[in-house]
């Protein structure tokens, strides 16, 4: 029996159908869920859901929030989500280069938000190169 995957966001729904397994990114690192699953409620970090269905994996980058596990039905409530298949992979590498660029300005200011939103952007941006891997 597979898994029912929903992946949904404020504005859309990314992902509704089922999967043989899910590996999401949670914020205590990568979690792999298969059918027969035990309830469970975990906060996501900005990563890469991979899924499976048979023998294909399918990547889609997500930026946090939370999964829950019931049943046989995986819900993913995150803040933005992205299918790889809808990631250009010749311009993702170039947003990686400038946000890394951006980020390592703020090195001698430790505590500054516009570190945490130059970080912030970094994070999503290796998460993007990553689901188009």
């Amino acid at each position: 029996m597979p898994l029912t995957l929903r992946v949904l966001c404020p504005d859309q729904s990314v992902f509704d159908g089922s999967a043989d397994e899910v590996i999401l990114p949670s914020t205590s690192g990568q979690m792999g869920v298969l059918p027969g699953h035990i309830s469970l409620l975990t906060a996501l970090d900005v990563g890469v859901l991979r899924l499976r269905e048979g023998s294909k994996w399918t990547s889609i980058a997500l930026m946090g929030g939370f999964a829950e596990v019931e049943a046989n039905e995986v819900n993913v409530l995150v803040n933005g989500a992205e299918p790889a298949s809808s990631i250009d992979s010749s311009t993702v590498q170039a947003e990686l280069d400038a946000a890394q660029l951006v980020a390592s300005g703020f090195e001698s200011k430790p505590n500054s938000p516009e570190k945490f939103k130059a970080q912030q952007a970094l994070l999503r941006a290796k998460a993007r190169v990553q689901a188009v891997k």
